[in-house]
């Protein structure tokens, strides 16, 4: 499960910023094409704080879904998995313009 590697570099990540405060909440957006399956990351996060400065704190994960622009006819669509081809005009020329991120976004510590 990389998941569990994956939610111990967020929370490495997240005591790393916090000055030595106890961290409150974390919040985390995880791309629906990122290949992180975010229940699992929920799941190992509170493996992962365990005896640490964020064992209480909260984990909210925003998920993202995809989009692509066809570079045949410049549509933006919703893409459900990578490589799909273009609903307007079937080219199979489409660049990711968001879904695969996984990243921290927000930090709540106490003051």
């Amino acid at each position: 499960m990389h998941e569990m590697a994956i939610t111990q570099g967020i929370v490495d990540i997240c005591l790393q910023h916090t000055a030595g405060r106890a961290v409150r909440q974390v919040v985390v957006e995880i791309g629906d094409l990122s290949g992180v399956v975010p229940e699992a990351v929920a799941f190992c996060f509170s493996a992962c704080t365990v005896d640490t400065l964020a064992a209480e704190a909260r984990l909210e994960i925003r998920q993202v879904q995809g989009l692509g622009r066809c570079l045949d006819c410049s549509t933006e669509q919703p893409l459900a998995r990578l490589y799909d081809p273009c609903r307007q005009c079937g080219s199979y020329a489409l660049t990711l313009l968001k879904g695969d991120e996984l990243r921290v976004v927000e930090l709540e510590v106490d003051d």
